[in-house]
């Protein structure tokens, strides 16, 4: 039986494999499609933390529900001013962003 460690080399394995190491461009594209997937996912629990629907948040921010669908589903689609509306103002939270050099 693998250990978790083990399944996590694999899946890094598998993605060097299929998208190339870790600084070439599909595969750096691959991880930031893979990050704005994460930052959509992260706006949908939030929302289901508050108990919010899709249309409830959008009327808060004054956007179409069909634009909040969007955002959970693929983060890349917002801008960075839409995406501290959304948190702040719609969810009544905090964007704490981090950059690594």
């Amino acid at each position: 039986m693998k250990n978790k460690n083990s399944n996590l080399n694999d899946w890094k394995n598998i993605k060097d494999k299929q998208f190339g190491r870790v600084g070439t461009k599909r595969r750096d594209q691959l991880d930031r499609e893979v990050r704005t997937l994460k930052i959509g996912l992260m706006l949908r629990q939030a929302r289901e933390s508050k108990n919010m629907t899709q249309e409830d948040l959008a009327k808060v921010i004054e956007k179409k529900r069909t634009y909040i669908s969007r955002v959970e589903n693929d983060g890349s689609n917002m801008t960075l001013k839409t995406l501290l509306e959304i948190v702040e103002r719609g969810l009544g939270g905090k964007v704490t962003i981090g950059i690594e050099i």
